[in-house]
């Protein structure tokens, strides 16, 4: 009995220490267990954050992502393999189930090793392009290492991405210089706004094969600010999806390694980069959560928004056209151990929309009021002239945060007959309302004066 509560006090420990919005199990697959000392720095990180982690080889027997219908992992890491194949337990459909399910994968590629075909097929299944020809990889003559790379110009000195346009929020902004050796470029899709960039490369790089024995490249795969060296998706359920185009940026040679650039000696933040990368992707930050969202009429409640979210009879399902109405929402951030209060960028705001088929108002929502763990968030507005079935809506999605499509479904009436203002009440009726009475004054005034007169009285000359 001691060893079975031992057990189960252990397993509690690790659930609560795990950091992840979405749990803590983590399924590291590496092809060849020589190679797990490379990365023991990355993954000594991630079990210090909370992360179990599982090695697997990818042809184990035992390897599967899924058990009893469920995911029996919440996160992926996939490394670089030697081999085309992963095996029948990583295909490029259960691969996607995966994502489905909700699970995140970070996918690391590398130049020296040939693309596993689940890998292209996953990739080319999201919109993401890679270069078919293997040992194909980026080199910048102007932005590299001249200390690992004098020759080949093949390791890449970046600075951390940052600078992303107004109303985004950045979760990889840090200081000092990213390596990034040997990385294979990707170019995202133009039609899908899932896709956004992390870390682009420099105007001056392109995609080459040192295979290719001719000094001039005349059709490179892509140039300059078309290739990504670091990639993201988010999927409409919110899984997330990350290709980092060079796996050695996870490899202990490369973290916190001397290197030079134009001359200047640097020191590399390899691991800073790696831990904002695999907190993004293993949701630990920019995940958004909705707590309580009330509306109510303003009859009876004081025109100001009132920043306690305890107002009675809240949520009717029975409006009234052009009636006022408040509405408040409580979200919160997930930031690495703990919700915050949501921050939207700036230049960004959080939208309500009360919709029919299509919105009828789209209202920008401006925090009112925060708590220790939540910003709540209100507006007040007046139900359009439209009686019918509409919607409270708020479909927040924006790059790097986790989607928000919230729903609360109401009833807008028309006036009943004892609501509707009486005539008088009404200050355009009153020159109808004063024609009719003018009209009846005047009709007395004309039946009094025709019973009240009498004829002329006047002598009859008779005549034979």
């Amino acid at each position: 009995m001691r060893w079975l509560f031992a057990s189960l006090l252990l397993a509690l420990l690790g659930a609560v220490q795990a950091i992840s919005y979405t749990g803590g199990r983590l399924l590291v697959v590496l092809e060849e267990q020589s190679e797990r000392e490379k990365y023991t720095a990355f993954f000594g990180d991630l079990e210090s954050r909370g992360f179990h982690l599982t090695v697997e080889s990818p042809k184990s027997e035992s390897l599967s992502l899924f058990k009893h219908g469920a995911r029996a992992y919440d996160h992926l890491l996939l490394l670089p393999a030697k081999s085309k194949g992963l095996g029948p337990a990583l295909t490029a459909n259960l691969l996607l189930d995966f994502m489905r399910s909700e699970g995140n994968i970070l996918l690391a590629l590398s130049s020296d090793h040939a693309t596993p075909t689940a890998v292209q097929s996953l990739l080319l299944e999201v919109d993401i392009q890679i270069p078919s020809d293997k040992g194909a990889l980026v080199v910048d003559h102007f932005n590299y290492d001249e200390k690992s790379a004098a020759d080949k110009h093949d390791v890449l000195l970046l600075p951390f991405p940052q600078g992303l346009k107004t109303g985004v929020k950045n979760y990889f902004a840090g200081e000092g210089v990213i390596a990034v050796p040997k990385a294979v470029g990707q170019v995202l899709g133009n039609d899908s706004p899932l896709l956004a960039p992390v870390l682009r490369a420099p105007s001056t790089a392109y995609s080459y094969n040192p295979k290719d024995e001719a000094d001039i490249v005349e059709e490179p795969f892509a140039v300059g600010g078309q290739l990504n060296l670091v990639s993201s998706l988010q999927a409409h359920n919110s899984a997330r999806l990350t290709v980092l185009g060079s796996a050695e940026i996870l490899q202990n040679a490369w973290f916190a390694e001397k290197a030079t650039i134009k001359g200047k000696a640097v020191t590399t933040a390899n691991r800073d980069f790696a831990a904002k990368v695999s907190e993004w992707t293993f949701k630990e930050t920019g995940v958004l959560k909705v707590g309580k969202l009330v509306h109510y009429p303003d009859e009876g409640v004081s025109k100001k928004l009132n920043s306690s979210l305890a107002i009675p009879e809240n949520n009717p399902k029975i409006y009234r056209i052009k009636s006022d109405v408040n509405f408040q929402v409580e979200v919160s951030e997930y930031s690495l151990t703990h919700l915050t209060p949501y921050k939207p960028a700036f230049g960004d705001h959080v939208q309500l929309e009360f919709s029919m088929l299509s919105p009828f108002q789209r209202l920008n929502l401006a925090p009112i009021s925060q708590t220790a763990n939540s910003t709540i968030f209100g507006v007040s507005f007046k139900t359009p002239d439209q009686h019918g079935i509409f919607n409270f809506r708020i479909n927040y999605q924006r790059p790097f945060l986790t989607n928000v499509d919230e729903k609360r479904q109401v009833t807008v009436r028309h006036f009943a007959h004892d609501e509707w203002p009486r005539s008088w009440q009404i200050s355009g009726a009153w020159v109808w309302i004063g024609g009719i009475w003018v009209t009846v004054a005047g009709w007395v005034a004309f039946v009094a004066l025709w019973l009240w007169s009498k004829p002329a009285e006047g002598s009859l000359k008779k005549t034979q």
